[in-house]
């Protein structure tokens, strides 16, 4: 979709015509997913036909329209005609013409450093920004206002935030603390937590337990039982413990946590369960006990790297099933560095739990890859493989190791068919197609290469973040100035 007129040409219109006799809708080539014009004019010429106009009818903006008019079309759709891949064809249409919003080109201050990590709401209301300079932002990504500072949020850099729910979110600092905060009441916190002995880098949140889940430089992997904060914080507990601890995260289901490290182990813990501390001793242990699979085996190129399993002795077997939180240590497969080690720098997880989404460097600094390993088990239909590894590496891309020594956050978009990855001062958008196909559509028999569907430079800086809003057509990057940029599809 581009900013100039739309065509005068009927031949969008026939186009969705004849979508509705046919069985199967035909996925849209990169071509059509650039040019745009002809999407705006089909959807103006049904828009009017409904009563509706982006610029009149009701009353409704464009934007509005557009995303009713979406929803129309896949109600509408005939019984031979899969909605989800229709709507999903429009979808890459917008985001592959996705431009920084001109209302958010200073959407920053000027005294709060680098933006190390954003965080949407979950009914995306609120963006949330974690800064160098002890400060919370927030903002109205709609409408890119801003709503407020929390000045001194903490008494050093804030790294992290997590929303628990619509109202309740909480940030982490290299203070060594973490603190609460409700939406309702900005003016102090709710409460400060103190566990961590160092520098406290990412949290997570199970919904079934609710417990709170952080992670720090001291190695140590801490639970909070928020069903009974105070003023004065809430129980804990250290759950787990290794050397060289990077970042920590939760599956969507919560049945396992993955914590990655700068010396490139991949730890996977199966069957969680946080009520219980896991005690399995050193990092250096575990990694004297790791056994890799032998060089050159079909079962070891395929399963994405070495990895051996280590049952936990503090949880016997429950009958009939296995045990609770068994450990798995991995050595992901990183392209053209088998022989060298890497650093994990970043973690994030595909929103349906079927893969695991890593930005590695080199031992060297001096390359840097984003890779997607599919989870072997639970994952979508696949040819065999090993069973002695949960991971197989299916995707890859090499970037731009622009800004060293920085770790670069990248995330999924909420449906899981795109991946957004901070490139140089910029973001490029990801696809494991060029129909942005869903992973279990397009599982390759051997590792491919990740598609560019669209490249974004609006930053002046090392861009270090990025996410996705969980409900809008948008999402947010962030850099070491001090800037944040939001993108939405421009008409």
């Amino acid at each position: 979709m581009n900013s100039g007129q739309p065509s005068d040409s009927e031949e969008p219109l026939r186009e969705e015509e004849s979508d509705e006799n046919r069985c199967s809708s035909r996925p849209s080539s990169p071509q059509a997913g650039r040019g745009g014009a002809g999407t705006q004019s089909s959807w103006r010429l049904e828009a009017a036909a409904d009563g509706g106009t982006g610029s009149g009818g009701r009353g409704s903006s464009a934007c509005d329209s557009l995303f009713a008019w979406i929803c129309r079309r896949t109600v509408r759709r005939g019984p031979f005609v899969d909605p989800a891949r229709d709507h999903y064809r429009t979808m890459t249409r917008l985001y592959s013409s996705m431009s920084p919003a001109t209302d958010s080109v200073n959407l920053s201050t000027q005294t709060h450093g680098a933006v190390f990590n954003l965080e949407y709401s979950p009914d995306g209301s609120v963006l949330t920004v974690a800064c160098e300079q002890t400060e919370v932002l927030l903002f109205d990504p709609v409408s890119s206002r801003h709503i407020k500072t929390l000045v001194e949020a903490h008494e050093d850099c804030v790294n992290n935030i997590r929303f628990l729910d619509n109202r309740l979110f909480a940030t982490c600092s290299d203070d060594t603390t973490i603190a609460l905060w409700d939406l309702r009441k900005l003016n102090s916190k709710v409460c400060s937590l103190h566990g961590h002995a160092s520098w406290v880098k990412n949290i997570e949140y199970d919904t079934h337990t609710r417990l709170l889940v952080t992670s720090g430089f001291d190695g140590n992997v801490i639970t909070w039982d928020t069903n009974r904060f105070t003023e004065d914080g809430c129980p804990h507990k250290k759950f787990f413990h290794t050397r060289y601890l990077m970042r920590m995260r939760l599956t969507p289901d919560c049945s396992k946590m993955l914590i990655s490290t700068s010396s490139g182990y991949l730890l996977i813990l199966h069957d969680l369960d946080l009520t219980q501390s896991l005690e399995v001793g050193s990092y250096r242990i575990l990694r004297a006990r790791r056994a890799p699979l032998s060089t050159g085996s079909s079962a070891g190129s395929r399963s994405g790297g070495s990895c051996h399993t280590i049952d936990s002795k503090t949880h016997p077997h429950r009958e009939g099933l296995s045990p609770r939180n068994s450990l798995e240590v991995l050595t992901p497969e990183i392209p053209g560095e088998r022989d060298r080690g890497n650093c994990i720098t970043s973690l994030q997880l595909h929103p349906k739990g079927w893969a695991t989404l890593l930005r590695c460097s080199s031992n060297m600094d001096d390359q840097e890859w984003t890779c997607v390993y599919e989870f072997q088990e639970g994952a979508p239909p696949r040819p065999p493989v090993s069973p002695r590894c949960s991971l197989r590496l299916t995707h890859y891309i090499e970037e731009a190791n622009v800004g060293r020594g920085y770790i670069k956050e990248l995330c999924f978009s909420p449906d899981g068919r795109l991946i957004c990855s901070p490139y140089g001062y910029g973001v490029r958008l990801l696809a494991f197609d060029e129909h942005c196909a869903e992973l279990s559509d397009c599982m390759p028999v051997r590792t491919a290469l990740l598609r560019e569907i669209r490249s974004i430079y609006s930053h002046s800086d090392v861009v270090l973040t990025s996410k996705f809003s969980p409900t809008h057509c948008q999402f947010a990057s962030g850099c070491l100035s001090g800037r944040v940029a939001l993108y939405q599809p421009h008409f």
